[in-house]
């Protein structure tokens, strides 16, 4: 399975050019969400073939990440006269680029597509290593394919549309790629000042974490094996994302709990499973309660209750890298020594469920 071009740019218009002609289509789409709609797509309106795209507008938010969404893009990348040599050109975040890459690779048995995120979680994870899918029954990327885009053109210049919350978002993933990369890399991550961002810094640490990324996906792109250990803190947080989504639109919703971003969830996640680490495969307490911190300081928590545990063990259930019913969890033996694969019986996850309650 090739792996996709990754163009680190500072000017989109230009490489984005340059890329379209390189590619040979019949027709081009554009997917965006509304936001990035309004907001990025005046930035490369000007380059050579997309006033002609066909522009497809979907809801923002992972909200809008399901079924009925993917099937409102096929049914205009065929009204819009697309065929097997038709191009897609993604430009969003997570939900854009993994919805429309499912889209292109699903329509007319697959079509090239080219991923512009704009967020700094798209930018570190969505958008690069072959992902793509929906959520489907109440499941994070449930349904979904490895295909790996044409290009993906990182322009940190989207970061400054940003808010508070997606910045936090992306970041997490970041300090994930810390976690399993070294100490230097995680002691620069964990010591970043998330409330006035240094987008110059910022943009330097992207380009090292996608680099972190590319290596394990180069390495095992249809994760049999190390690729897993980009899953650190997701066991758990895709649980935590799930559950999160179950109180949306509940009119007596009177915990307070409603739908959270990606990266909160992999943040808390992150914390739950470097407890289990310490637990089981020997983790630094230290090192565990500084990101614990960290967490606390820039990402606040999810108020679950002990009731919430056996919700929680069973969406755990469901998670893609489990084998025969068994919940797997990547865990670190210290900074950049993965465990992947590893176990927990029940009661050993509800004290990780406990310390992450009482801790944050």
């Amino acid at each position: 399975m090739e792996v996709e071009k990754v163009i680190i740019s500072n000017d989109v218009c230009t490489t984005l050019n340059n890329v379209l002609k390189e590619l040979k289509y019949d027709r081009l789409f554009l997917l965006m969400d509304e936001t990035t709609n309004k907001v990025c797509m005046p930035v490369i309106e000007n380059v050579d073939g997309i006033s002609s795209a066909v522009r497809i507008v979907i809801g923002a938010t992972d909200t809008h990440k399901t079924l009925d969404t993917l099937a409102t893009v096929w049914t205009q990348m065929g009204k819009g006269g697309g065929t097997r040599h038709s191009l897609m050109v993604n430009l969003g975040g997570g939900m854009v680029t993994d919805l429309g890459g499912f889209a292109a690779s699903t329509f007319k048995r697959g079509i090239p597509f080219v991923n512009i995120p704009t967020t700094l979680l798209s930018m570190v994870d969505a958008s690069v290593g072959g992902k793509t899918g929906i959520n489907f029954n109440g499941l994070k990327n449930e349904i979904g394919v490895f295909r790996q885009p044409e290009t993906v053109i990182i322009d940190t210049q989207f970061l400054r549309t940003l808010d508070y919350q997606n910045i936090c978002s992306g970041y997490a993933e970041m300090l994930k790629h810390g976690l399993i990369s070294d100490a230097k890399t995680f002691a620069e991550l964990i010591n970043f000042n998330l409330e006035n961002v240094d987008y110059v810094h910022l943009a330097d640490m992207v380009g090292s974490s996608v680099a972190v990324k590319e290596r394990v996906v180069d390495e095992d792109p249809l994760e049999r094996g190390i690729r897993k250990a980009l899953n650190l803190g997701h066991t758990v947080g895709h649980a935590f994302e799930s559950f999160a989504l179950q109180f949306e639109d509940k009119p007596d919703n009177k915990r307070g709990i409603h739908p959270v971003l990606h990266g909160y969830a992999v943040a808390w996640g992150l914390v739950c499973e470097l407890y289990l680490s310490c637990v089981k495969t020997g983790f630094p307490v230290d090192t565990m309660r500084q990101t614990a911190q960290f967490v606390k300081d820039w990402y606040g928590t999810l108020p679950i209750t002990c009731d919430d545990y056996p919700i929680l063990l069973e969406l755990m259930t469901h998670d893609k890298k489990n084998t025969a019913g068994t919940i797997n969890f990547t865990l670190l033996g210290g900074i950049g020594d993965i465990r992947i694969n590893q176990t927990a019986k029940k009661e050993e996850i509800y004290e990780m469920l406990d310390f992450f309650r009482e801790g944050l």
